[in-house]
């Protein structure tokens, strides 16, 4: 079994979170539409094993009892509406303090990097917050970091999510790492809807591509660059939550890819803008914008230095694609 995952729902939890982790996990487990728990397995649990109750007031059942008898490789808890955050089983907590103590990493979903806060379980950890409940991590956790310009943030063994069909993305991420591009780029493909007002995070995810990477500092890195193209976050940021120094994740890059981290993070910034160029009629201004570039006479002058062509002759000699 390639990538085994606990699903501990919490009292008044989003459906959508669970629905798009399960979905994700089964696309992912089996050949075609047989649905069968083969690559990966997914176990949704609760404090008692009795059916949970999510925010939109639809019962569901759940398939075991939280125990100390934690054979997984992620335990995820999905966080309810904030006013029934106390409500919830001491059991409930006692089982992620075993999991953590155990060694087992743990991901917050939606309001779950809460329940991981308020229990103690994200000291010295970046939690990555939806932007609807910033104010609220502020005034209950005003000692511990956050980010919310992307869709989750890996932090040593605590992972956590915004929520909504971020957990696409987190899914999508965690089946590469356990099963490979092929099962990810299933999911990809099972899971995307287009949208034609705006780049869904997933075609973002396609345009960039899927790097592959043995060093587990430099993948996080990457995939943080990935996730925040349109803000570029500060490099000295990146090493900081991936746990190392600028000095020494500039030393992995060189080793690694030929580039120091500022240089990959602006040719992933490009290479989005490219695909931009070619899938959408954007203005090259928004485009700018979009990768991340403080006006488009900046992103004109990187693009033509990498292509050796402007924006404008590369969409003039290349037909319209759909993105």
């Amino acid at each position: 079994m390639e990538l085994r995952v606990g699903i501990f729902l919490w009292p008044r939890f989003p459906l959508l979170s669970l629905a798009g982790l399960c979905d994700a996990l089964r696309h992912a487990a089996d050949l075609g539409d047989q649905s069968r728990q083969v690559r990966c397995t997914w176990t949704v649990l609760s404090a008692a094993g009795e059916p949970v109750t999510s925010s939109c007031g639809v019962e569901v059942p759940t398939l075991a009892a939280a125990s100390s008898d934690c054979h997984f490789d992620y335990v995820a808890v999905i966080g309810g509406l904030l006013p029934f955050m106390k409500t919830a089983d001491p059991r409930g907590v006692k089982f992620l303090n075993h999991a953590a103590k155990s060694g087992v990493p743990l991901i917050g979903i939606c309001t779950g990097s809460f329940v991981l806060a308020r229990h103690g379980l994200m000291e010295g950890r970046m939690a990555c917050v939806h932007p609807f409940h910033v104010n609220d991590w502020k005034e209950a956790f005003p000692a511990l970091p956050y980010t919310t310009n992307c869709d989750y943030v890996f932090d040593g063994d605590r992972i956590t999510c915004a929520g909504g069909i971020s957990i696409i993305e987190l899914a999508t991420e965690l089946i590469r790492l356990h099963c490979g591009p092929d099962r990810a780029a299933k999911v990809v493909h099972q899971m995307t809807v287009t949208r034609k007002s705006a780049i869904s995070h997933v075609a973002r995810r396609r345009a960039l591509g899927y790097a592959s990477a043995d060093n587990d500092k430099l993948r996080q890195a990457i995939v943080l660059m990935e996730k925040n193209i349109t803000t570029p976050l500060e490099i000295a940021v990146i090493a900081k939550i991936v746990d190392s120094s600028s000095r020494q994740l500039e030393r992995v890059f060189l080793a690694e890819t030929g580039t120091s981290p500022s240089e990959f993070y602006r040719s992933s910034r490009l290479k989005y803008g490219r695909w931009l160029l070619t899938s959408t009629d954007s203005p090259v201004s928004t485009i700018a914008y979009e990768c991340g570039f403080a006006d488009a006479s900046h992103f004109i002058r990187h693009f033509q230095q990498l292509y050796g062509v402007s924006p404008g002759r590369l969409r003039k000699a290349m037909p319209l694609m759909e993105g």
